[in-house]
């Protein structure tokens, strides 16, 4: 036998082009060595997750777009937008974008007293008009001029659509620059609640919802952000919102709460959705004089905007849209996770409760046979109780499926055995009611189409 050391030496072009090789791998750049790597790691995943699914007896689904074609990057995964595209004009600045303050240094440089700060507000966020015929406590003189400078048109209503005996409106508003989007108002016992936009279409990309077909056109200013709920009160007083209740029991009478679950990735429009949630808790006149208890702020997973929140200093409830508990299948189903992994958007979530004692809400949509395997059910359970009990609270809701899309909801037993498993490993959850869906008003619904 020819021992290893005395073998014959391989012939001369050989070893070049085998040199060759080793060189040629070593010279590639690491971003994409890294690249094979996680692909490699990714395949590994799916098996490993599909094989759980089948013990259970179950498959396992993978996220694909379907009707479209998903937007991506150089690497092949999915693209994020993160800033709006560059556009020639920005909305017009409204009174709604400025403190009382800034409203009287403005009337001064119009050359009117301060005082018309205060009387100008009180028409918009207490009487929710912009209609100078209804301002008689203004000069009639100029009256017009006034108040077409401080409250030029952001949102013109396009079509509205209602169903759940009325109980439930979805608006389509154009905007100043011809951008569409769409808001939600829904009548509680006891409540209003309004699903605002916070962008025009959405930059996350995530397969399973049909704003983020669009991708990003725009972030939204402050101003059109609350004009959507001063539209919404003066639907209601005008008695647009569904009949009142016959029982004696209470019924608001305008918005009580607000959802940043319309439209857009409120947390990457970070600066105006801020400035538009303290200007919906400050008192009346400078604000809508709303309870920030009241008022839930939404992520798919944006860590460090996540560690911003804290620092507002208002109580409003946090919600982190997760969707799957396991980096394998939320790589493909969120693709932000490729950002910021699953424990990173919870250490994050955790870190807000920590800084706030104010409960956090995880946003799961059920989807059948893709992430609601009852393995995954146990995962999440485990992720969550791991950093302590009290501080977090499930709300599952069925997927509410986009046109054209097989997704669907879990069936009803399989949606039954995942909150079981979550309430008895102690976990608080609530099946969340699902409003709008006939009129595609549903969350992940919204597309905004005339």
């Amino acid at each position: 036998m020819t021992s290893p050391e005395n073998a014959p030496a391989a012939p001369a072009h050989h070893r070049t082009k085998t040199s060759d090789a080793i060189a040629a791998r070593a010279d590639r750049p690491a971003k994409h060595q890294a690249s094979e790597r996680r692909h490699a790691d990714e395949a590994e995943a799916k098996r490993i997750s599909e094989g759980r699914a089948k013990l259970e007896g179950r498959t396992q689904v993978r996220p694909t777009a379907e009707g479209w074609k998903q937007a991506m990057d150089a690497e092949g995964r999915p693209k994020l937008e993160f800033a709006s595209r560059p556009r020639v004009s920005q909305p017009p600045v409204h009174l709604a974008d400025l403190t009382l303050a800034e409203r009287a240094d403005k009337l001064k440089e119009l050359g009117l007293p301060a005082f018309r700060a205060k009387q100008l507000s009180v028409h918009y966020f207490q009487h929710y008009t912009t209609d100078p015929a209804l301002m008689s406590d203004l000069p009639k003189d100029g009256r017009e001029e006034l108040v077409k400078a401080m409250f030029p048109t952001l949102l013109t209503e396009v079509k509205r659509l209602s169903t759940d005996k009325g109980d439930t409106v979805k608006f389509l508003w154009r905007l100043f620059d011809g951008s569409l989007v769409e808001s939600v108002l829904m009548r509680y016992p006891g409540r209003i609640t309004l699903c605002v936009s916070s962008q025009c279409g959405c930059g996350m990309n995530c397969p399973f919802c049909a704003t983020g077909q669009a991708g990003l056109t725009r972030n939204m200013s402050a101003a059109e952000i609350l004009d959507q709920i001063v539209q919404a009160n003066r639907v209601i007083a005008e008695g647009g919102l569904g009949g009142k209740r016959k029982d004696g029991g209470h019924d608001a009478e305008r918005v009580t709460n607000i959802v940043f679950m319309g439209m857009g990735e409120p947390l990457a429009n970070y600066k105006r959705v801020m400035t538009a949630v303290h200007r919906m808790v400050d008192e009346a006149p400078e604000g809508l004089g709303m309870s920030a208890r009241n008022i839930t702020v939404s992520t798919v997973g944006l860590v460090p905007a996540i560690n911003k929140l804290a620092d507002e200093n208002l109580p409003f409830t946090f919600a982190l849209s997760l969707h799957a508990p396991d980096d394998e299948l939320r790589d493909e189903l969120i693709p932000v996770n490729s950002r910021w992994k699953v424990d990173e958007a919870l250490d994050a979530a955790y870190g807000y409760y920590e800084k706030t004692g104010r409960r956090v809400s995880i946003e799961y949509a059920l989807i059948k046979d893709m992430n609601d395997h009852g393995w995954r059910a146990d995962l999440l359970a485990r992720k969550l109780n791991s950093r302590g009990r009290g501080w977090v609270h499930v709300n599952p809701i069925p997927l509410n499926p986009t046109p054209g899309s097989i997704w669907t909801a879990s069936e009803p037993d399989v949606t039954r055995e995942f909150v079981d498993r979550l309430i008895a490993a102690g976990v608080p959850t609530t099946l969340r009611d699902t409003r709008g869906k006939e009129i595609d008003g549903a969350c992940g619904q919204l597309a905004a189409a005339e």
